[in-house]
């Protein structure tokens, strides 16, 4: 596990949160380990499925039934969020740790205004009167970049486009200036001038206020602009973790790499675009032994038959730089064929 700080502010280990269904049980997040610093920003990506909504999920303690976090320790600061009482988690959640979910338009209420709902923070978390919370509710649309704030409030979600709508979810989010800020697919539907401009906005915000992000996404262009450090999710499980220049310099695991040259680049035409074989697996229905074998590649190209077999741990290969692979693990009876 890639220990690149003492400065944690969030460290998960060995967090499996399973969902329990009639097909069987759903091992939705499957043993992951990671850290997130103060001030940086941690990129979360995978395909759609791996897991990476439900481990933010999991953070904020929001799973419902049928799903159930049956391992693992979430220690925000010096403290084991899977130990607290449900009145001390309402008080950090919203507080200390804030969270912008998918699609702003259904997660704001429909008939409540845009700044009643702004004030709900501040009268869940903070001491103020009804003129001061109405106040606050302007500032924060005038600080997410919302023309004509004072009007804006009044509006209801509806009347708003699909990008100031993500604004007031990241100006709900940041009301009461987190320590940890988690955006789950922020960007999504939004063309890509809103875009650059809702990043830009939670770069400067982290800046101005120290806030940790982990940013939520399967777009590995944003998560290059964006990330300090990069976590590579595939089938409830990270199997790559570094830092983000030293992820696209050199990608170490099979699915990092399909994923990376999977992408686009402009002015390239002449060339089809790289793909990975085969399908993400059923959680319901894991192969033996590594997650990733029955499309890997690289298992092919090398003979290993022990990735059919044993799924590897996830191991500090380079300094700072994490990877679950048997291409670069040693095993009884198993000598890796590469060094990175």
């Amino acid at each position: 596990m890639t220990e690149h700080s003492d400065q944690f502010l969030l460290k998960i280990r060995g967090l499996k949160t399973y969902f329990y269904t009639e097909d069987g049980v759903v091992k939705a997040v499957d043993g992951v380990d990671f850290n997130v610093n103060r001030g940086e920003i941690l990129g979360l990506v995978g395909e759609s499925g791996c897991g990476k909504s439900v481990t933010a999920l999991s953070i904020m303690q929001l799973i419902r039934k049928p799903g159930k976090i049956v391992e693992g320790k979430i220690s925000f600061g010096s403290v084991n969020l899977r130990e607290l009482p449900l009145e001390d988690i309402q008080e950090i959640r919203g507080n200390r740790i804030s969270m912008i979910f998918q699609q702003p338009q259904t997660s704001l209420n429909p008939v409540i205004t845009v700044g009643d709902q702004l004030a709900e923070v501040f009268e869940i978390h903070a001491d103020l009167n009804n003129e001061e919370m109405r106040e606050k509710s302007v500032e924060l649309l005038r600080t997410v970049g919302i023309a004509d704030p004072e009007q804006k409030a009044l509006a209801y979600p509806h009347e708003m486009s699909g990008g100031q709508a993500q604004r007031v979810m990241i100006a709900m989010g940041l009301a009461m200036r987190p320590e940890l800020l988690i955006a789950d697919e922020p960007t999504t539907a939004l063309d890509v001038t809103i875009q650059a401009q809702i990043l830009d906005l939670m770069r400067d915000l982290r800046n101005e206020l120290g806030t940790a992000v982990i940013l939520i996404t399967h777009d590995l262009g944003v998560i290059a602009e964006m990330a300090d450090w990069v976590a590579v999710m595939y089938a409830g499980q990270i199997v790559e973790q570094a830092g983000v220049v030293p992820l696209f310099d050199k990608p170490l695991h099979p699915y990092t790499r399909g994923l990376i040259n999977s992408i686009p680049v402009l002015g390239e035409t002449k060339h089809r675009l790289a793909d990975i074989d085969g399908v993400v697996p059923n959680l319901v229905d894991l192969p033996k032994g590594c997650n990733f074998a029955p499309r890997c590649k690289a298992r092919k190209k090398y003979g290993l038959s022990i990735c059919e077999e044993i799924n590897p741990d996830l191991k500090e290969i380079m300094p700072n730089h994490s990877v679950r692979c048997w291409l670069y693990q040693d095993a009884e009876d198993h000598k890796a064929p590469l060094k990175p």
